[in-house]
């Protein structure tokens, strides 16, 4: 199990926009030049299949978060200590 724990499943925003771009360009190629050959060949199953391996490219590439998708990770704020804002509230209900 720590073999789990230890692989990263985060990717940050710019990761997230460089991955579904990266998908649809792969997609869209791929598209392009299936229906090219097909027609070319006339066979439209060359198409699907083409087509079909440009989605199992672009998942491959995209979906895992690779290191490339993980290079501006945002920074969080630290948490606030819950002890100090619930004393705050319940002195501020007081006064009123």
């Amino acid at each position: 199990m720590y073999l789990f724990d230890t692989i990263p499943t985060h990717m940050d925003y710019d990761g997230q926009r460089r991955a579904e771009k990266l998908s649809r360009i792969i997609i869209t190629l791929f598209g392009v030049v299936g229906l090219v050959w097909g027609y070319i060949i006339q066979q439209f199953s060359q198409t699907v299949y083409i087509l079909g391996a440009g989605f199992v490219l672009a998942a491959l590439i995209t979906i895992p978060p690779w290191p490339m998708y993980r290079r501006k990770p945002l920074q969080w704020q630290k948490p606030r200590p819950e002890n100090d804002s619930s004393e705050q509230s319940t002195k501020s209900k007081k006064k009123k």
